[in-house]
């Protein structure tokens, strides 16, 4: 990938397709509907109806809303700061995301198509994060050496 733009444009893209599918999951729980499962099945309302869905009271699509708006505000700031804060943001919800789909295969053993969707949009992020921030952040070698 190119220029530090650019880099900051595909996280601002990728955190505004998570917050997509973090929103629409957020309604559907807060209406008490299943989400449409893409696959067919019911796997996204079996994870839905877990009791893994929320985590201390707050629902988990709920975090991730949050997740995505930190993403997005990476991908608006601009130097170190907007480095820090997306790789902090894409290794937490890297994390999570890796976490919760570990829940799907081995506790609720259910897969939800959002679910995942939103755990490879996140991976991407904490990709695009890194090279952001080891390209332009001066991570690539010692002080005082060239870039």
């Amino acid at each position: 990938m190119g220029s530090e733009a650019a880099l900051r444009w595909a996280l601002g893209l990728l955190a505004l397709v998570g917050l997509g599918i973090a929103t629409y999951l957020t309604i559907v729980h807060y209406e008490g509907n299943d989400p449409v499962c893409l696959v067919g099945g019911k796997g996204c309302a079996a994870v839905q109806d877990s009791d893994y869905a929320t985590l201390l009271g707050v629902p988990v699509p709920v975090i991730g809303v949050f997740g995505y708006l930190s993403v997005l505000a990476a991908a608006a700031l601009p130097g170190d700061p907007g480095r820090f804060l997306g790789v902090f943001a894409g290794l937490v919800g890297a994390g999570f995301s890796v976490y919760l789909t570990y829940l799907e295969l081995f506790e609720i053993e259910a897969i939800c198509n959002w679910c995942i969707a939103s755990a490879v949009v996140m991976c991407m992020v904490l990709g695009i994060a890194l090279i952001r921030a080891v390209r332009f952040g001066g991570l690539d070698g010692p002080p005082g050496q060239e870039n």
